[in-house]
């Protein structure tokens, strides 16, 4: 039986239209609360179970791999039962590994918890931006960005609760049970609601249309500058999301309590960023606000690796995230149009530059950390934002 809205007319209305949209900005938060969950309650775990610097690093880097594996785990289950219950399956999974993360025993079940959450958030990944790219090719304008602010929403609710918890000495168990138990209920309001278009796989189960032909030389060519700016963009969030909370606790001396708010203030300034990029890259186009972007990014990074106490380091991580929350919704959204019926292979192959970036950024920033260079680890991305200008130009407007 199919989990659709009640009462809906043939497919294409737009009630039908807005209810797509609906749930994918659902999943969207989801997905938003899953990752910071996880990220910024790092230093509670570690001091929980008594890690090791060197191991904290390696479980993140693992993370990240298994995200990328996860992507493909995730693209073959869209081809065979579609993108919704592809989002359904991952969010359960990573309610599952949150819980286990809060209550493992003993080092080796941590380690465990946090594999199973990479394969599930790098499945939800490709699921939720598959169904993001069909819902813009239905609305015929730009709106991926609301989809992000939504996954930033999440963030900084997820982040906020996390400081929350550690306010009322809460253990690392309660609060990740808590988290799991927000997308348990997110999960439930989930539903299919199917969209007017031929291309693309379907929402509701596997695609009946022809299978498509390989992916040519020429697509990877033009996928190939979104991907190296999706490293970047990626190198730039992983070492905020992942590793802020800790270069608060560490090197500027935070409490646990306001370890996480540096995460939630970049996480507040994606909101502020996503919510305008729609209408930005409406009246100024793409390339200009990309290039923009680029630049606010490497100051405020630089401005955060300069940071005299975590106040100031708070303020320049909410910047960060007001410049990089635009690049990675529009960056997806091009690249999808380059074979709209193909958007969910070309979508898990650019989730490999996605992950290179989590894995490259998390490695460098923990092992710069763990050796005491925090400050380092924030300079260097900051270098790497100002190449994002040479990527601007292939960015495109969704067609009318």
């Amino acid at each position: 039986m199919s989990l659709s809205a009640p009462g809906r007319t043939e497919a294409g209305h737009p009630a039908s239209k807005a209810g797509a949209r609906r749930v994918a900005t659902i999943a969207f938060t989801a997905q938003g609360v899953s990752v910071a969950a996880v990220y910024t309650t790092v230093p509670a775990v570690t001091e929980h179970l008594g890690l090791a610097p060197l191991l904290t690093t390696t479980m993140m880097v693992a993370v990240a791999l298994t995200a990328g594996g996860g992507s493909f785990v995730g693209l073959a289950a869209i081809r065979r039962a579609g993108p919704v219950p592809t989002m359904r399956g991952a969010l359960l999974t990573t309610a599952a590994a949150l819980t286990l993360i809060g209550w493992a025993p003993d080092t080796a079940t941590v380690i465990c918890a946090y594999i199973l959450f990479g394969i599930a958030v790098g499945a939800l990944d490709v699921a939720v931006n598959t169904r993001a790219a069909a819902i813009e090719r239905a609305y015929g304008r730009s709106i991926f960005g609301s989809f992000y602010t939504a996954w930033s929403v999440g963030g900084v609710a997820a982040a906020l609760l996390t400081a929350a918890a550690a306010r009322l000495q809460w253990p690392v168990s309660a609060g990740l049970t808590v988290q799991a138990g927000i997308l348990l209920a997110l999960t439930v309001c989930i539903r299919t609601h199917p969209l007017a278009s031929s291309e693309g796989p379907s929402d509701e189960g596997p695609s009946d249309t022809p299978a498509q032909p390989p992916l040519g030389r020429r697509v990877w060519i033009r996928l190939l500058p979104f991907g190296l700016v999706l490293l970047v963009v990626y190198v730039v969030d992983s070492t905020v999301s992942a590793w802020s909370a800790v270069y608060l606790r560490q090197t500027l001396a935070a409490s646990l309590t306001v370890a996480p708010m540096a995460y939630a203030a970049y996480q507040a300034g994606t909101v502020v960023g996503r919510a305008a990029t729609d209408r930005l890259v409406q009246r100024f186009g793409a390339v200009a606000v990309v290039r923009t972007a680029a630049l606010s990014v490497s100051g405020a990074l630089a401005g955060m690796a300069a940071a005299p106490g975590w106040p100031f380091a708070v303020l320049a991580a909410g910047a960060v995230g007001l410049g990089a929350s635009v690049l990675a919704p529009l960056c997806l959204a091009s690249a999808a149009r380059l074979r709209p019926a193909a958007s969910e292979a070309i979508l898990a192959r650019l989730n490999l530059f996605n992950y290179a970036g989590v894995v490259t950024g998390g490695a460098v920033s923990g092992l710069l950390g763990s050796t005491g260079q925090f400050r380092l680890a924030y300079a260097a991305p900051a270098v790497l934002a100002v190449l994002l200008l040479a990527g601007a130009r292939h960015f495109t407007r969704p067609p009318s």
